[in-house]
């Protein structure tokens, strides 16, 4: 068993962007003065790339998108309030376009308010691309494993073929693999950074190559972006117009249960994903807490700021594990281990009470579990188990 079973290979050969265009992390970066205008590409047409149907689609017209005020007698609401003791205004529809909730996002990542698509977490955004890019039965999308499940999941029930470039066994992404893998009917090709299962930031210099050689659309899924030091590519959406970045509310601001995302892309990708999305596709209550969530910034940062100190709290109670192999490094709120007897592991684990991950069936990561950082009473129950397991007579 080696001493240290911290791995420290996820920057070695990472070739950084140039330092006045990248952000520090997001817990600790200002809220910017002035927002980047995507400008350098007033040409940008990505209407070629768009399924011919989407082209010739008549948007459905919400009666929210004429009037918000005054006698509304025009969309077949309930005219005497909701069924249940409330305040709110629940009977009526809310805001299609939720242009206050798009500018709060747009003023958080420094960017403009038409570059931004609300939707029901980053799963819908995902949907939608498919949608408006991919031909059915035809067209396809890039994967790179171990990554996340949903988009392939959503490539699936959309008939859209998947190609997989997988990452390197250190789990860093290698642009001439998923280059390699491109033909004419490669429509997007999807990248999580930080990585979910692996926990890394995909080396940004890859990213880039990427963008530069794949003429269609990137999608960078920035899910756990604010526990990264790397911070978001946003700044280069106004480089690379092809640039599709998906963020969500459910990580660093902990509202899984809301349900909401956002695709960050140039105006004119939005201005299509706005017209396919269904014409009322964030509810009210959603929104409310939303527009809440980025008033308590501060607070964000702070509770990002905590799970980072046990996060590598964690990682160190974890290392004295007799099983424990490897712990990779993360970026993220959560931890990959390689640990013997994964799947026994996970089924001790489950059987006690301690729910966490299998991952031992993914590309490059056998005998691992992905291990969320919970409250320190959480992963002190987690870190006894493990211990008083290791110790069993009959283990």
């Amino acid at each position: 068993m080696p001493e240290s079973k911290q791995s420290n290979s996820k920057h070695s050969d990472s070739i950084p962007l140039d330092s006045k265009k990248r952000e520090p992390r997001q817990s600790e970066r200002k809220q910017p003065e002035s927002a980047i205008v995507a400008s350098k590409h007033p040409d940008f047409n990505p209407e070629p790339w768009i399924r011919a149907n989407i082209r010739t689609l008549t948007p459905y017209h919400a009666a929210r998108d004429d009037f918000h005020e005054g006698v509304l007698l025009d969309a077949n609401e309930n005219s005497l309030g909701p069924a249940i003791p409330t305040q709110s205004q629940l009977h009526r529809y809310p805001d299609t376009r939720l242009d206050e909730l798009r500018q709060k996002w747009a003023d958080f990542r420094g960017i403009q308010m038409d570059q931004v698509f609300v939707g029901v977490g980053s799963d819908e955004a995902i949907d939608l691309l498919m949608r408006v890019f991919c031909e059915p039965g035809r067209d396809e999308i890039i994967i790179t494993p171990p990554t996340y499940g949903m988009y392939k999941v959503a490539a699936r029930i959309n008939n859209i073929g998947v190609t997989e470039a997988a990452l390197k066994k250190n789990f860093e992404l290698e642009a001439q693999t998923v280059l390699s893998r491109v033909t004419q009917h490669t429509k997007l090709i999807m990248l999580c950074s930080p990585n979910n299962p692996t926990a890394n930031t995909l080396n940004p210099a890859e990213i880039e190559r990427i963008l530069r050689d794949f003429r269609r659309l990137v999608v960078v899924d920035e899910a756990y972006v604010d526990f990264s030091d790397s911070g978001s590519l946003c700044h280069l959406m106004e480089q690379y117009p092809n640039l599709v970045i998906l963020q969500t509310l459910s990580k660093s601001f902990g509202l899984a249960a809301i349900r909401m995302g956002a695709a960050l892309a140039h105006p004119k990708i939005i201005e299509w994903m706005m017209k396919v999305k269904a014409p009322y596709n964030v509810n009210q209550l959603t929104a409310d807490v939303a527009m809440l969530a980025f008033d308590h910034v501060d607070k964000m940062h702070e509770k990002v700021r905590k799970i980072i100190a046990e996060r590598n709290r964690l990682a160190s109670r974890l290392s004295g594990h007799p099983d424990v192999e490897t712990i990779f490094p993360s970026d993220t709120n959560f931890l990959l281990i390689r640990i013997r007897g994964a799947k026994e592991w996970y089924n001790r684990l489950a059987a006690r009470g301690v729910i966490v991950r299998y991952r031992g069936d993914q590309v490059h990561c056998e005998e691992t579990l992905r291990i969320t950082v919970g409250t320190p009473a959480e992963n002190d129950q987690l870190i006894k188990e493990l211990y008083d397991s290791a110790n069993a007579s009959d283990y």
